[in-house]
């Protein structure tokens, strides 16, 4: 396989060194574009007038222009993979997520337990009752659209492209045509091409369409009580209740109060009417919902009450997941690997640590979903909060941050939910932000202009850097090993050996869901474990030793001198470092 940083390297950087300069001195250069924007806030007034005028007439067909968004951010993303390649897994949750697509595309929900599972046995994958993903199923199920069309990541593509064009419904049901389609967009610029959600296989596409079908639906209820908006609005419900069920709770709250005083009220034909168009279709929906719930968690866990998510916690987790709780009584592991990765994340909250945690969290939320330009509408903000149509989102972003707060981990998607939501406050910021007309001089419509042309050319921006500075770590390493031996006449089997300081990050045994009928088997090198059975089970294979922390990786034909020496290295940290599988993990899995 080619090295995808030679195949950069041989490209001329003179335009990507000048986005790398763009992107390093932003903040100066938007200093002096604000400056600009007192001095000639008329400057380029007709073009942008037309650019307007059109944007206007395109978005009055909304079912057309949602049409048009989602195919061009997959035509766009699609035209950039010369450039952008499809990209690799990388972190744990990204490996579990496959793994639950493979096992959806092969019609089941769950895989019966292997044999050999303690050498299989890996992060974020349940061994017992069921080998399963311990994650909800929407972004499974996205992976498993997009693996049954060729490659799971045609699912992530075609989930941010929907995403896309939901948040563009959503804002039509918010604010006129042409805003919408402005925000579809800006939304499309942000996360349809270049964000992590569509470049990598965590997620965070499948919940921000069900808060967009959510908060799209709830003003369409409130003007029009039809069933299909209530039906909408049951479908983005199940969607947040199967890809982000904490957050997606916490997200339909606000929704859920301001239903039961709009249906209190006498309009469009009082309770009967409400009860019949509105309620009954929740109800319906709500019913399957909770039937499928389950469904799914006894098929995994086999109590319908018992989330797999949950149980995986109870089987492995140590540490406090929320920032009141204590650490549990040590546990003890089936290797090495997850010693190391449960007893190294232990978390001592004080009052410091806890603002440290918060200002984290606060960056995290701003940079992915707003960034400097974005910012930039924040001076219309007193005119927001007096503004009655944007109580309810306002008050949908609190909740939900508040909610997070004691979640002891953060990411971006965990706030997908509220993905559309933002954009509502976004637009209804640049609205206000328009009008700005300080000594009657038109810096709010320049400032508008400004900031979208800006955020147009974000990408350019992010993906000139990305050429310039490939990234070609581990990840690539262990896709080039697979590639070739699925290429290869035998079907094979993988011994990883680890370093005593092994990054636990960087985790090579994750298999596909039949594990038998796989060409390539990844497993566990345990010091202290009889490896024979595992050996005997497999012996039609062809068997492989993988060095994983060696500089580069080796992979060399089985012998017992090499598994001798992989053996020796890992148990380089001492004869206490491993456990076998009798410890307390071993003992609850059974």
């Amino acid at each position: 396989m080619q090295n995808q940083k030679d195949h950069h390297d041989s490209r001329n950087p003179a335009l990507p060194r000048l986005m790398s300069f763009l992107l390093h001195y932003h903040f100066a250069i938007l200093a002096l574009l604000l400056v600009l924007a007192w001095l000639v806030p008329r400057i380029g007034d007709n073009w942008f007038r037309r650019v307007e005028s059109a944007g206007a007439r395109a978005g009055r067909n909304p079912g057309v222009a949602v049409l048009c968004l989602i195919a061009g951010v997959i035509v766009v993303r699609v035209a950039l993979l010369p450039l952008m390649p499809i990209p690799e897994p990388n972190i744990h949750d990204e490996f579990s997520y496959l793994l639950a697509g493979d096992t959806f595309a092969h019609g089941r929900l769950a895989n019966p337990t292997h044999p050999m599972w303690i050498f299989f046995e890996t992060f974020h994958v349940l061994q017992h009752p069921t080998y399963a993903s311990m994650y909800p199923p929407a972004q499974g199920a996205a992976l498993a659209l997009g693996q049954l069309l060729g490659r799971p990541w045609f699912g992530v593509l075609i989930s941010a492209a929907l995403m896309c064009g939901a948040i563009l419904w959503a804002l039509q049901g918010w604010v006129p045509p042409g805003w919408a389609l402005l925000g579809g967009i800006l939304a499309a610029s942000r996360f349809g091409i270049i964000s992590d959600w569509v470049n990598s296989y965590w997620g965070g596409a499948m919940a921000a369409i069900g808060g967009a079908l959510v908060i799209g639906a709830l003003p369409r209820i409130f003007r029009h009580q039809r069933v299909r908006d209530a039906l909408t609005l049951g479908l983005g419900t199940a969607l947040l209740a199967n890809s982000r069920p904490l957050e997606g709770f916490v997200f339909c709250l606000p929704v859920a109060g301001a239903l039961v005083l709009c249906l209190r009220s006498r309009r469009h034909g009082g309770m009967p009417i409400a009860f019949a168009r509105v309620v009954l279709p929740l109800l319906v929906t709500s019913t399957l919902l909770l039937a499928f719930i389950a469904y799914y968690n006894w098929r995994i866990t086999q109590h319908p009450l018992l989330f797999p998510e949950v149980l995986n916690m109870r089987t492995y987790v140590n540490f406090p997941l929320y920032l009141w709780q204590s650490a549990k009584p040590p546990l003890h592991y089936s290797n090495q690997q997850f010693e190391l990765f449960y007893t190294g994340v232990l978390l001592h909250m004080t009052p410091r640590s806890f603002l440290g945690l918060l200002r984290w969290k606060v960056h995290i939320v701003w940079a992915f979903f707003f960034g400097t330009v974005l910012s930039i509408p924040l001076i219309a903000v007193p005119q927001v909060l007096r503004d009655k149509r944007t109580r309810l989102p306002l008050l949908q972003f609190a909740l939900c941050f508040v909610a997070i707060l004691p979640i002891a981990w953060f990411s971006s998607h965990y706030f997908a939910p509220l993905t559309a939501t933002i954009f509502v406050i976004l637009i209804q910021l640049l609205r206000h932000l328009r009008f700005w007309i300080p000594r009657g001089r038109p810096v709010g419509t320049f400032l508008t202009r400004l900031i979208v042309l800006l955020c147009l050319a974000r990408p350019a921006v992010i993906i000139a850097y990305a050429v310039e500075h490939p990234i070609h770590d581990w990840r690539f390493s262990r896709a080039e090993i697979l590639s070739s031996l699925n290429k290869g006449p035998e079907r094979n089997l993988v011994l990883v050996g680890y370093h005593p300081d092994h990054d636990t990050f960087h985790e090579w045994v994750y298999n596909s869901a039949d594990i038998d009928n796989s060409k390539v088997v990844w497993a566990r090198i345990i010091p202290g474990r009889d490896m024979s059975p595992l050996l005997e089970y497999f012996k039609d294979r062809k068997i492989w030793i993988l060095d994983a922390d060696a500089h580069p990786v080796t992979l060399r034909p089985y012998s017992g001198v090499e598994l001798q020496r992989a053996v020796d290295i890992a148990s380089a940290a001492g004869p206490d470092s491993n456990q076998q599988a009798s410890g307390s993990v071993a003992k609850t899995s059974k």
